[in-house]
């Protein structure tokens, strides 16, 4: 098959809707989900904007997920990726490495065991619940409600003390903002490994009933790879769900049907979960993959040291997948969705993200039946400028 139809594109990243993707990607897709790109070193590689053509490249063996071999689809990710390569950050390995990390950690995020920390979220969500009570109308619900809930419930789980979370989410921030230098970036993760090590080197001579002692426990990784590791769980394990929960209530407060019928039927939180993970898709900036051989997808040749990038956002708003796909509607059964990524490295803690999700949608809006935006939804500042999509700042009054 013929790989010269069309030219190569350039990643949009400027939305003209807040909670749509580039208007670009619908174009391509219906054109060609699967054409060529420009990346932002010059290497001409793909873009995936189908469900089925991006699907096919997760899932497939012959695709590379080293940071050494995947080009950056737009310059700020030249800064980021020079980041991504430490001892213990697996998520950038390819087996049998990535595989080793894997095994060790996906017992410790199985369902039953997620299953067994909801009494304990429930509690957190409570408390902050109360705590944004106290607080009064108006607040920042991202401050009030959105960030604490998973940073809470990753600190116990790693066994990271909460009252350090200002500094972990202050380097979080530094790292994940696409606009800071290459030194501040580094800055941040040099803090963030130098503030894990010490506490890894606690854990050896005072283990707890957390995730970090238990890695100790395995005897499996070297001090250095577990800090690598923790650094990642803890970055991850915050911000995704933080943005998620923060975003998913701005989306339901401007789309008053769906935010009635969520209040009117808790039992709708596990499918309006599954639609907003869809819908958002708060991942904008990849992943990257690139080929170690040449594969064919969708008729397309890609050959072997290409990368292609997978537009999540663009896949999971696919017709051809999902019917009506710009419309939120969250009695629809997404599953399937690429919220999560899918193949060998999709995300680990997605069970514990949407158990946090199932129970703070809603217990917020039973809490507080007369939530609203206190200020205009077009004057909602939008986090564009970082790795993971949402708001900066959500001011709710009740």
């Amino acid at each position: 098959m013929t790989n010269a139809m069309h030219e190569p594109v350039t990643f949009p990243v400027t939305r003209e809707h807040p909670l749509d993707p580039p208007q670009d990607f619908t174009r391509w897709r219906e054109d060609a989900p699967l054409r060529p790109m420009l990346f932002a070193d010059g290497h001409v590689g793909w873009l995936a904007t189908g469900y089925a053509a991006s699907r096919a490249v997760l899932a497939d063996p012959r695709f590379s997920n080293d940071v050494q071999v995947t080009h950056p689809p737009i310059p700020q990710r030249i800064r980021q990726q020079t980041l991504a390569k430490f001892p213990g950050f697996f998520l950038r390995e390819d087996p049998p490495e990535h595989t080793r990390f894997r095994r060790l950690l996906t017992g410790q995020f199985t369902v039953r065991r997620m299953r067994l920390l909801e009494p304990r979220i429930e509690k957190i969500t409570s408390d902050r619940l109360d705590a944004m009570e106290r607080e009064g109308s108006p607040v920042d619900l991202v401050q009030s409600f959105a960030l604490p809930i998973p940073s809470l419930v990753i600190c116990e789980l790693l066994g990271v003390p909460y009252s350090d979370h200002d500094r972990f989410q202050r380097d979080s921030s530094a790292l994940l903002n696409l606009d800071n230098s290459i030194e501040r970036a580094r800055e941040a993760m040099e803090s963030l490994l130098d503030y894990v090590r010490g506490l890894v080197a606690r854990k050896r001579e005072e283990p707890g009933d957390d995730l970090i002692s238990g890695l100790i426990a395995t005897g499996k990784l070297t001090d250095v790879e577990i800090t690598g590791a923790s650094v990642l769980m803890l970055v991850a394990g915050h911000e995704t769900t933080a943005n998620m929960l923060a975003l998913g209530t701005y989306t339901l407060l401007r789309n008053p049907a769906q935010l009635a019928a969520l209040r009117a039927d808790p039992s709708l939180a596990e499918p309006a979960v599954e639609e907003l993970l869809r819908y958002l898709t708060i991942v904008h900036l990849g992943p990257v993959r690139t080929a170690t051989e040449d594969v064919e997808i969708e008729g397309r040749t890609i050959r072997a040291g290409q990368s292609v990038t997978v537009s999540l956002s663009a896949a999971n708003r696919d017709p051809g997948r999902f019917g009506d796909p710009d419309s939120l509607d969250i009695t629809r059964q997404a599953t399937g969705h690429l919220a999560f990524g899918h193949g060998i490295h999709q995300c680990l803690g997605q069970q514990l993200a949407r158990i946090e999700m199932r129970i703070g949608y809603p217990a917020l809006l039973g809490r507080f039946p007369g939530l609203r935006l206190a200020t205009p939804g077009e004057e909602v500042a939008m986090r564009s400028n970082m790795a993971i999509y949402g708001v900066h700042r959500l001011p709710v009054a009740w």
